[in-house]
């Protein structure tokens, strides 16, 4: 895509001397006729967070579950840790940590309970670091899973999953529907977790001022394409808003590479550019504007442009003032 921001992914590889933890090719995914996943290539080197951004519907849950050999792809392959994501062995699976979207366990049982039965499938159980965490997290050991809150759920959740020390971490959406308490202690975890040890964090979220404290790499997931991959400040210098300003009515919006998104005024247009080459002059010019603006944007308006529908928007409201 032309809009597509991106790193040279072999560039890191090579960097860092280490075979991608994550490695996805043209993954694909049909549901009937829908294509819920198209085409998604992704490599995602050692250590570091990953954030998995997308509005709801976009694939990040099918994704993650491809990727963990619990869905079939239509078509395409991916690679967890160098293995087939189809046929993982079960000493590959013990070094994968992954939390479902909204913190499932089994209500009848205690923490305690839980990680008893968790820790059969995974050798390097942590018992230590499962308590340091439930504890962390205020939680009554005595409590039924059932009873608890669910931000205590997702701090169990969080236990029972790094408990087991796994090299790579994958979270579907672990803040969703968490008070700021929950979400901060889960942050703090996450950061400490990966800290100075080649751990590995793909995390999905809707939480972006989440993202823009933890995560080092986003890749973008829109209407099932990836439109974007790359590292947390290549993404932040690449995105730009370029402001145009006519003498009279706004004309059509110009040509322009990496177009994400325009909003129109009566006067104005205000473009969203990926990969902008910052000749805002020459825009300028080709457009017919007496006046020109280049403004950075903010992290969540950067992602937002890149979730929004293509085309030109109109402020809601002006159809209402031209009505009154």
């Amino acid at each position: 895509m032309s809009e597509m921001v991106s790193n040279s992914v072999r560039k890191s590889e090579g960097e860092s001397g280490n075979e991608p933890v994550i490695v996805a090719d043209k993954l694909t995914r049909y549901f009937g006729r829908k294509a819920v996943v198209h085409d998604l290539s992704l490599s995602i080197p050692r250590g570091g967070v990953t954030a998995f951004l997308g509005r709801n519907g976009s694939g990040k849950t099918t994704t993650i579950r491809m990727l963990l050999g619990m869905l079939e792809p239509t078509r395409g392959s991916s690679r967890l840790l160098g293995h087939d994501s189809r046929n993982l062995p079960p000493e590959t699976r013990a070094r994968i940590g992954y939390m479902a979207e909204a913190h499932p366990l089994y209500g009848w049982m205690r923490p305690a309970q839980l990680a008893d039965f968790q820790r059969r499938f995974y050798p390097r159980w942590n018992q230590e670091l499962f308590e340091a965490i439930v504890a962390h997290f205020r939680i009554d050991s005595k409590t039924k899973a059932g009873q608890l809150s669910r931000g205590q759920r997702a701090g169990v959740s969080l236990g029972l999953t790094l408990a087991a020390e796994p090299e790579l971490l994958i979270l579907d959406d672990p803040a969703l529907g968490l008070d700021p308490v929950a979400r901060r202690l889960l942050l703090e975890t996450m950061l400490f977790y990966t800290r100075g040890k080649g751990r590995t964090i793909l995390f999905s979220s809707h939480q972006l001022d989440d993202v823009e404290r933890v995560a080092d790499h986003v890749a973008i997931l829109d209407h099932a394409i990836l439109r974007a991959s790359c590292p947390m400040e290549v993404f932040r210098g690449r995105v730009r808003e370029v402001v145009l300003r006519f003498d009279g009515q706004a004309p059509p919006t110009p040509s322009v590479p990496g177009l994400l998104r325009t909003q129109r005024f009566e006067r104005e247009l205000r473009l969203t550019v990926a990969n902008f080459n910052g000749h805002a002059q020459e825009l300028a010019a080709r457009a017919g504007a007496a006046a020109v603006e280049e403004n950075e944007l903010g992290f969540q308006d950067q992602v937002l442009a890149y979730m929004g529908d293509r085309g030109d928007e109109s402020f809601f409201l002006n159809s209402l003032r031209a009505e009154a």
